[in-house]
């Protein structure tokens, strides 16, 4: 066995160690990324209540008044850009709203365009819908095509439901209300509506997507009516409405 030389001195591999600045800096990059982030989002929602597309590429615009909605001065609404405005049905598993009628008769007076929204609720058939459209909606030629809000999936219901049914009585549905109506339905569709039923390819009605401040892309062919901005804070109500423009 060869003798190690004299003097010299073995070395031996060490384990190596992060630097704590490195630690440090790592965790300050962190740190920044996180706020940059909140800043952002903090001024997304303080820009997000007075955004609305602009008029060059949407000439036509308008609003949605939910049901429910406290007073809302139509004037004011058509003053800051509204030529048209959707009064929204209160769903078929509560009361109609003693309102409606008023609103529609003060909605017209400020000389807005008028249409009417009747949300679905998956849950149930399609004639308690029907029968809630056609007691509360006149027949009136100068109505906007009514709406169809497909936006809420069945969660919870007291009966199963299949998609088949759902697919079934909104059919159904639409052919109720364009009977009524004289005009062809619009589909309201929400993004986890359509990509459960996927009705947008299978009607052949004009779309109403949702989507706030980005195009909609989610139904797979054009659309009609866009509601850009879901919350938009307005001098015409002391609560958001939902901000809509046509593409043509």
């Amino acid at each position: 066995m060869a003798k190690r030389p004299a003097g010299k001195k073995v070395r031996t591999k060490s384990k190596s160690r992060k630097k704590p600045g490195l630690i440090l800096r790592i965790w300050q990059l962190g740190a920044l990324v996180v706020l940059a982030a909140i800043v952002y989002a903090a001024w997304l929602w303080i820009d997000m209540q007075s955004w609305r597309p602009a008029e060059e590429t949407y000439p036509e615009q308008g609003a949605l008044i939910a049901s429910g909605s406290d007073t809302v001065r139509f004037e004011t609404l058509k003053a800051i850009g509204a030529q048209f405005v959707y009064l929204e049905l209160a769903g078929v598993s509560g009361e109609p709203d003693p309102l409606f009628g008023a609103r529609l008769e003060a909605a017209r007076a400020a000389g807005l365009k008028v249409g009417i929204v009747l949300p679905f609720d998956p849950c149930r058939r399609a004639d308690p819908h029907s029968e809630r459209f056609t007691r509360m909606v006149p027949r009136d030629a100068d109505l906007l095509p009514p709406a169809i809000a497909l936006v809420e999936v069945p969660i919870a219901c007291e009966e199963q439901v299949f998609d088949a049914s759902v697919t079934s009585e909104v059919l159904t549905l639409v052919n109720q209300v364009e009977g009524h109506s004289g005009k062809p339905a619009i589909l309201k569709l929400g993004d986890a509506f359509e990509m459960k039923y996927r009705l947008a390819g299978r009607m052949e009605r004009d779309l109403w997507l949702i989507r706030d401040r980005a195009r909609p892309r989610y139904a797979g062919r054009p659309w009609l009516l866009w509601s850009a901005n879901s919350q938009l804070e307005t001098q015409a109500s002391a609560q958001p409405v939902e901000w809509v423009v046509v593409q043509r």
